[in-house]
């Protein structure tokens, strides 16, 4: 995960029917997450929103 990642660990991922998912895109704040998936969900589909943090490697 890049830092870019790092600074934006809420995620929308829109579920396909063919049973993939794919991340839409990253944001800063659950709430930004929340409101931004409301606006996908009224043009149809499954959007979901997960926390997507990995956990930083110790070195060594």
């Amino acid at each position: 995960m890049n830092y870019r990642d790092e600074l934006r660990p809420w995620a929308i991922f829109q579920h396909l029917s063919d049973g993939h998912s794919f991340c839409v895109a990253r944001l800063r704040t659950r709430s930004d997450a929340d409101a931004y998936a409301s606006l996908l969900r009224q043009g149809g589909g499954k959007f979901e929103v997960m926390f997507d943090r990995q956990p930083q490697e110790i070195p060594g």
